[in-house]
């Protein structure tokens, strides 16, 4: 079988309009899930291309103090560097770029990137999510210090009797509200306007003793966090904000591909990871799951195991 791991003149013609790269699977998006396919993958002897847009959302991460196996926390642009060393080192090719579309060819796959066409036996859509956050001044800055989270599973204990404050969407803030309650009992829900949450809402709010906080206007951000300004001039501070309003799935290429989804976008599989697409996988936050690094290394490696039982038919 040949080598995962391509020679360099090899890497030069794929930056030519006219190149073709081959390769036994192609993994579009270099997120944990992504990476950890190829490390699977390349470790079972294939031929490996990962294309890596630099999107993750796990370049977001400060510290994440849940990931196995790191104690003490471990950043996300640290973890994914790893992650990529790791492929690297069994084989897999990475290429800094993105895929534009992906059709159907005979025996697989070909994809269409900035530096040429990459042909495949299989496909591994790996393109996440991008969460949907509301107007916060320094959000990038914010995010690193941690006065501002994503995910609450993540990094509640984190915010232990801390103030904190959720914004979003009416079942979404109340959810991750009643969440949070575990983790401190300082928790405000934040609406824009009276109308926002319902008097269901609000009354559950009141017996699990969570504030809500009405006529929100902006975000001001201080050295400890923000305050949070109300339309009729109070302020409120705040340690960290938890917004609470969703994501937008990265499913075009999916969906372009003809590849199943559900009403929210993300891609329906099976228990083997396959979508609707024969040859076409879907791991990590673009399936509909507990969007978590250690879920994104299981699904990965499922995929992969699936994948080389597959191929692995197909060797002398």
């Amino acid at each position: 079988m040949r080598s995962a791991r391509m020679d360099q003149p090899a890497r030069k013609r794929r930056h030519s309009a006219l190149s073709v790269t081959e390769a036994d699977v192609l993994i579009l998006g270099g997120g944990p899930a992504g990476l950890a396919a190829a490390i699977y993958l390349g470790r079972f002897r294939h031929r490996v291309v990962v294309v890596d847009a630099g999107e993750s959302r796990a370049m977001l991460i400060a510290q994440s103090r849940n990931c196995p196996g790191f104690p003490e926390g471990i950043s996300g642009p640290d973890l994914l560097q790893r992650l990529r060393s790791q492929a690297a080192k069994f084989g897999a090719t990475l290429v800094q770029d993105q895929a534009s579309s992906v059709e159907p060819t005979v025996g697989g796959f070909g994809a269409e990137t900035n530096g040429g066409r990459i042909v495949a036996r299989k496909v591994f859509l790996a393109t996440g999510i991008v969460d949907v956050v509301p107007a916060i001044p320094r959000l990038r800055e914010a995010i690193a210090k941690g006065s501002v989270r994503l995910c609450p599973v993540c990094d509640g204990y984190e915010v232990i009797d801390r103030q904190v404050a959720v914004i979003g969407h009416e079942a979404q803030v109340l959810r991750e509200a009643l969440f949070l309650k575990q983790y401190t009992r300082h928790v405000t829900m934040l609406a824009r306007y009276l109308p926002d949450f319902s008097a269901s809402t609000r009354r559950v709010a009141m017996e699990e003793n969570i504030a809500v906080c009405d006529a929100f206007k902006k975000f001001v951000p201080t050295d400890s966090g923000y305050q949070a300004i109300l339309k009729d001039g109070e302020v409120r501070h705040f340690d960290v904000i938890y917004p609470a309003m969703g994501c937008q799935v990265r499913s075009e290429l999916a969906l372009a591909m003809g590849v199943k989804c559900c009403d929210e976008g993300y891609v329906v599989v099976d228990k083997h990871q396959r979508t609707s697409v024969e040859g076409v996988y879907a791991i990590g936050d673009l399936v509909k799951a507990l969007n978590q690094i250690a879920v994104a290394f299981g699904q990965a490696a499922i995929a992969a195991t699936d994948v080389h039982n597959d191929l692995a038919l197909g060797y002398e």
